[in-house]
């Protein structure tokens, strides 16, 4: 039982060292669109040895008005729009990430949960594309992420329309 147990342990690990991917983090970019604009997310990413790995639990928006206490009268007004929101959420991931030394170019995963605008009576998914292009593909990052958007019927309260988590890397 031992020796079958060596067995199949070195043989996982030479597949896994087969399969490994080089050192550090590796962006692997879609092709610019028809209009010759960089694509908005990766086709994926890879973090292999050498690198470490952030996991950031999903971020909701601030107050607009961060003096005013959270509590059943505040609404989605008082949060934003989807676009004002997901800056927001961004903004705070940014925060996030600096304490712990990576930066917005290690995002290499990112997840949107939408819930539908009341306004719009459906995700505002423009919104949220203007809000991420803010600090994706911009002067300060030219770099993107693999990214997935899903819609959801409500969020962890009545006034939020987005909640963003992340995955970053970045070399040793």
């Amino acid at each position: 039982m031992r020796i079958r147990h060596l067995i199949l342990s070195l043989a996982i690990g030479a597949l896994a060292a087969s399969g490994a991917t080089a050192a550090g983090v590796t962006k692997n970019i879609l092709p610019a669109g028809k209009d010759g604009k960089p694509a908005r997310i990766l086709e994926s990413a890879e973090a292999g040895p050498g690198s470490s790995i952030l996991f950031v639990s999903g971020q909701l928006a601030s107050p607009i008005d961060p003096s005013k206490p959270m509590g059943p009268a505040m609404t989605i007004a008082d949060f934003g729009d989807t676009k004002t929101q997901a800056l927001s959420a961004l903004g705070k991931i940014k925060g996030i990430l600096a304490k712990r030394g990576y930066a917005m170019s290690d995002i290499i995963k990112m997840t949107l949960f939408l819930a539908a605008d009341p306004k719009l009576g459906k995700m505002d998914f423009e919104g949220v594309n203007a809000a991420f292009e803010t600090y994706f593909n911009s002067p300060d990052n030219p770099t993107t992420t693999a990214r997935s958007a899903i819609q959801v019927a409500a969020l962890a309260g009545p006034n939020f329309l987005v909640e963003i988590e992340v995955i970053a890397a970045k070399t040793k």
